[in-house]
């Protein structure tokens, strides 16, 4: 007897039916939703674990602006480590562990210490972390020889301005702003560091109202990891370094592997909220669910650079995909992440119509300012690298850095590798993608995510209406 074979549809081939909208600006409309089950996002947005797309400037930019970006995998455990850690520095009410340089240290150490942390200045202690002084980029400016000395040319402690432990953040910013001064060390009674505020965190807070943060003020981040290899260890690594979610990511992720690896991780980092994926089904959704899981990423095969359909001939078109695994899903309370796919604005309104909760962008946000790799000229265009993480060449990068055992003649790429032009700032991006997003909840008069999900109604369209939907029969300048 043959197979029966189903229809499932992407979202190229559905439209929404608008409805009365009682919207009078979609400023209106409330883009909070939940990432996991303890965690939510100001904007249904993050950013793809793939080496071409987050880093640290991207997770940084997209918490900033209310999502979330999830670091890599594909580095040293002690590099992932770092980027998380700068991450979590990048904004905060009162840094609890400040950078320090001891008094012997040379001005080179200095410029090449805070080049490498990204910072302007360090403060000056001793081996017991006694507050000595303070080192900025204008002390440097009088430094007449790289060789001289942090204590020759330092702001002694005599001439600083400190707080003392218990201070609050308010009280931290009045004395700021009275002194006028860039940063204010926090001592104890005997002179140790104890934390340190700085006016770069305070503009940051007013520069960016609606950043995803924690209660200490440090912003959100995700980091990525598999389930071979040294996986335990970094997952253990990147909750030492502050990490707020673990995605545990691989290209099937309805299968033993991902059962034992939940197992495990629960047992070496029971706290931490986790994330695992990528399914495509509603049985998946259900077995990882009853295990116990506090998010799952959908598709398999919709991306960009992705070739799991050709390769293998499996997959399920991505609306169908996130309607069925989000249909089960929440039965269990667990959000859901559409990974893959969208390419515009409006696939982000369909996606969490039948039920995601959040997004998860590659394609779009490769080739911005804030992705990771360098920009390349070609004539008199400019590109950046993107690649997907199941390519070969992430392949050879894992074993070149001995984080990949299998032979390279074993792998079966379900990856390619392009070019894509340099796209400018992410920010603009996502501005779009929001403002996109908002446009959909006022067209089916949905003031919160919640909302949106109950709310649309979905047709099918012909290839015709796929045309139709788009820029047609007009000419090009």
């Amino acid at each position: 007897m043959p197979p029966t074979i189903k229809l499932a549809l992407t979202y190229d081939d559905v439209l929404i039916t608008p409805k009365r909208s009682t919207f009078t600006s979609r400023k209106e409309a409330n883009t909070k939703t939940r990432l996991t089950k303890k965690l939510s996002l100001g904007i249904p947005i993050v950013s793809a674990n793939m080496d071409m797309v987050t880093g640290e400037t991207m997770a940084v930019t997209l918490a900033r602006l209310g999502g979330i970006g999830i670091i890599h995998r594909f580095m040293t455990i002690e590099e992932n480590a770092n980027v998380i850690k700068r991450v979590k520095r990048a904004q905060n009410l009162i840094i609890s562990d400040p950078y320090t340089i001891e008094p012997t240290a040379t001005v080179m150490e200095v410029k090449i210490r805070t080049a490498e942390l990204g910072v302007g200045g360090l403060l000056v202690a001793n081996k017991d972390r006694k507050l000595l002084g303070v080192i900025s980029s204008r002390d440097l400016l009088f430094a007449t020889s790289d060789a001289q000395t942090v204590a020759e040319i330092m702001t002694p402690y005599d001439k600083l301005v400190v707080a003392k432990k218990g201070v609050t953040f308010v009280e931290a910013k009045r004395i700021l702003a009275e002194k006028k001064i860039e940063k204010l060390p926090i001592v104890n009674n005997e002179g140790v560091i104890e934390g340190l505020v700085t006016m770069a965190d305070i503009k940051n807070l007013g520069q960016y109202p609606l950043a995803n943060v924690n209660s200490d003020g440090k912003l959100i981040v995700g980091g990525s990891v598999g389930v071979h290899g040294d996986y335990i260890e970094r997952a253990q690594e990147l909750v030492k370094a502050g990490v707020d979610v673990l995605v545990v990511d691989i290209a099937h992720g309805h299968s033993d592997l991902m059962v034992k690896a939940i197992e495990k991780l629960r047992g070496v980092c029971p706290g931490v909220e986790l994330i695992v994926g990528n399914i495509a089904t509603a049985d998946a959704a259900r077995e990882l669910c009853e295990i116990g899981v506090d998010g799952l990423k959908v598709g398999v095969g919709p991306g960009a650079t992705c070739i799991t359909r050709l390769v293998t001939g499996c997959g399920v078109p991505q609306l169908t995909a996130v309607m069925n695994s989000a249909e089960i899903a929440k039965k269990y309370n667990v959000p859901v992440i559409a990974d893959g796919g969208i390419q515009k604005s409006g696939d982000i309104v369909k996606a969490i119509g039948v039920g995601a909760d959040s997004v998860m962008i590659g394609a779009l946000f490769a080739g911005t300012a804030e992705s990771p790799g360098r920009i390349v000229t070609r004539g008199d265009k400019k590109f950046k690298v993107y690649r997907g993480s199941a390519s070969f060449d992430v392949s050879e990068k894992r074993k070149n850095l001995g984080l990949e055992k299998k032979d390279l003649s074993e792998v079966v790429p379900e990856g390619v590798e392009s070019v894509v032009p340099f796209k400018g700032s992410v920010t603009d991006i996502i501005g779009q993608l929001v403002g996109g997003l908002r446009s959909g909840m006022s067209y089916t008069n949905s003031h919160t995510v919640d909302e949106l999900k109950q709310n649309c109604e979905f047709i099918q369209i012909t290839n015709a209406g796929q045309r139709e939907s788009g820029p047609h029969d007009i000419g090009s300048l």
